[in-house]
């Protein structure tokens, strides 16, 4: 396992924010979502690709605050830029379970 140092880490900026919305994306290769998250004044709106449709429906991501790398640079992916990166793991069969705060925190909160 390579190590990283304290200043890498840092440097990756890991907030959370509510999903304000959720459109389908049928022009994806694999199953995914477009998501609009809110990460509060300070960065605002932010929308991603998801591929999260195994585990997820749009009313289970409606509301639900999630963790995201706000500070990637935006990525084209097919006819959508997507604009920061909400985090995941990938169960045994390959679905991603999303990465949430157990408690609501407010949006914008940055991981410590």
């Amino acid at each position: 396992m390579d190590q990283i140092q304290w200043d890498d880490f840092a440097r990756v900026q890991l907030c959370a924010g509510t999903i304000v919305a959720v459109e389908e994306f049928p022009e994806a290769r694999q199953a995914a979502w477009k998501l609009t998250v809110d990460f509060g004044t300070d960065i605002g709106t932010r929308r991603s690709s998801a591929q999260i449709t195994e585990l997820y429906g749009r009313e289970d991501l409606l509301g639900r605050q999630v963790m995201a790398v706000v500070n990637f640079p935006a990525k084209q992916i097919g006819p959508f830029m997507s604009e920061c990166l909400v985090t995941g793991m990938a169960r045994e069969d390959g679905a991603i379970v999303l990465v949430t705060p157990t408690e609501r925190v407010p949006d914008g909160t940055r991981l410590s």
